[in-house]
């Protein structure tokens, strides 16, 4: 079965777990692929140009902007941007499969008032921020300037679930996952 023209957006604030939760969704669903970002950040260790992101300078990033390449884009912070380019739904859907989108919260809002109800839009949340704080804690990759930029935004995402078709509450991983599952089952069974 194909499922063209079909893409599920995660979005979520850093540190909810919705990139956990993506891949144990893409072991599940055969019918998945991943649509990859670009961004004009620098490749953190073990991260793969052209697998993880597009990596690309500022200037590249910015020439792609000017020339109409991006579905959605965003300077998430500053001198660091994400996007979407228009080339990854059309390489997803030419093999039948269901584009999986790991965006920032704008980026996803603006994913689904692109796609509209070929999308189905799913928000990620922490149980509290101070989880969520912790969680960022944990991963020993964040400065503590980093976190408390990432907390700062993060408060203000949480305030944008409504614009999402799901939420999603990351409390236990396991919960979450089959959650989600259930609700994609549907979503594809449409």
């Amino acid at each position: 079965m194909t499922y063209r023209n079909k893409a599920i957006l995660f979005s979520a604030p850093s540190g909810c777990g919705k990139t956990t939760i993506i891949k144990r969704l893409l072991d599940h669903f055969d019918c998945f692929d991943f649509s990859i970002s670009a961004t004009s950040r620098q490749p953190r260790s073990g991260e793969e140009n052209g697998k993880d992101y597009y990596f690309m300078s500022h200037d590249e990033f910015r020439q792609h902007i000017d020339h109409g390449d991006f579905l959605e884009w965003e300077e998430v912070y500053e001198g660091t941007c994400y996007g979407t380019l228009k080339s990854e739904p059309e390489r997803i859907w030419a093999d039948g499969n269901v584009i999986v989108f790991d965006v920032d919260v704008n980026g996803g809002k603006n994913l689904k008032r692109y796609f509209g109800d070929k999308a189905l839009s799913i928000f990620v949340m922490p149980p509290s921020i101070e989880v969520l704080e912790q969680r960022l804690r944990n991963r020993g990759t964040e400065s503590e300037e980093s976190i408390a930029k990432r907390l700062g935004r993060s408060a203000k995402e949480l305030q944008e679930s409504h614009h999402f078709d799901v939420t999603i509450i990351n409390d236990d991983l396991e919960t979450a996952v089959e959650e989600t599952r259930r609700t994609v089952a549907e979503f594809l069974a449409k």
